[in-house]
């Protein structure tokens, strides 16, 4: 079986991934399971969060995102990041111009989070053919003061933050710049470029959960919003109902979108938040998410499992929400220079 580009596909991670685990331990609250952001462990009265992940692409961002991808993973849980550690793989005939422009992303991603650097790893490593840097992020709290995604109850509210696919319309617009330069205004593609600076929901996150009701959170990464969506439901094996004409796409990310020929559901979405909350709890969270500048929208609800997982189309059709078999980022970036 070869495996489309982006993560491997759910039922492997069972197969094989979920069965390979080392020692089973009595202080692992929270070990790897789909649709689960991060991990949790605990200590004493206290529990870690912990989550790591890759930076593959985005070669002019890669610190910037490798520190706020990570601390959002660990921010779903309602959890402050406060430790961050990287591990930095550099192709052959890298220089310190390249070592500068990481770490100094990463410093400055950090010191916007709160968040130390307390070690990691830079290499040369043979066979790369652009930088790649994983990170992993930790945050501390009280034991019980979390939540996860199986967290998500009948009947609650489903809230979304920002816009879909901001990190990949922000990617595309940076390794696509000349193309999309082509096609449209200078000032639309560095609009979309800035984008990056939208990358975090730690902020999202944490005033959500200090708010009240919300039962759970996940950060809709590779498969963008739909599959984010699922991944919820897959955690919490509930279904749910939402509402595309609810579902804010950014116009860059809308016409990017339409110049690759590419879903803005599915493609890659850091920067947007799915906050699962008490309906009675709503509209305080969005007004608490408000004076905070962040905009927000409820977009649907969660549903019994055996009524499916739906999408109201914008001309009332109700139909079964696609699952993506691959990121639409790869797509985009797999086709041909296009004008």
């Amino acid at each position: 079986m070869s495996f489309l580009p982006g993560k491997v596909p759910t039922e492997v991670l069972q197969k094989i991934v979920f069965k390979h685990l080392g020692t089973k331990r009595d202080d692992v609250v929270l070990g790897p399971s789909i649709g689960e952001d991060a991990a949790i462990v605990k200590v004493g009265k206290e529990i870690l969060v912990m989550a790591a992940d890759p930076i593959t692409g985005a070669e002019e961002w890669l610190g910037w995102l490798a520190v706020n991808v990570s601390a959002n993973d660990v921010a779903t849980c309602g959890v402050q990041p406060r430790w961050f550690t990287p591990c930095i793989l550099l192709p052959k005939g890298s220089k310190e111009e390249l070592v500068e422009k990481i770490c100094s992303q990463m410093d400055k991603a950090a010191h916007q989070l709160n968040v130390a650097i307390i070690g990691g790893h830079c290499e040369i490593t043979p066979g790369l053919e652009h930088p790649i840097v994983t990170g992993c992020s930790v945050g501390v709290a009280e034991d019980g003061k979390y939540v996860t995604s199986s967290g998500a109850r009948i009947g609650n509210k489903i809230i979304m933050t920002k816009g879909t696919g901001i990190e990949g319309t922000a990617i595309l617009a940076s390794d696509r710049r000349r193309e999309l330069l082509e096609v449209f205004d200078e000032s639309l593609v560095k609009k979309a470029e800035k984008f990056f600076e939208k990358i975090s929901v730690v902020n999202d996150a944490i005033v959500a959960f200090k708010t009240g009701g919300v039962s759970a959170m996940h950060d809709p990464t590779e498969g963008g919003v739909a599959g984010g969506l699922h991944e919820l439901a897959d955690a919490a094996k509930v279904g749910f109902q939402i509402y595309e004409e609810r579902i804010l796409i950014p116009e860059e990310t809308r016409k990017i979108c339409a110049h690759f020929e590419i879903d803005p559901l599915q493609l890659i979405s850091s920067g947007s938040l799915l906050i699962v909350a008490e309906e009675e709890k709503t509209e305080e969270i969005l007004s608490k998410l408000s004076q905070n500048g962040i905009h927000a929208s409820i977009i649907g609800g969660v549903t019994k499992p055996d009524l499916g997982r739906k999408m109201v189309t914008r001309t009332g059709e109700k139909a079964e929400l696609v699952r993506p078999a691959s990121d639409h980022l790869w797509v985009a970036l797999a086709k041909p220079f296009k004008r």
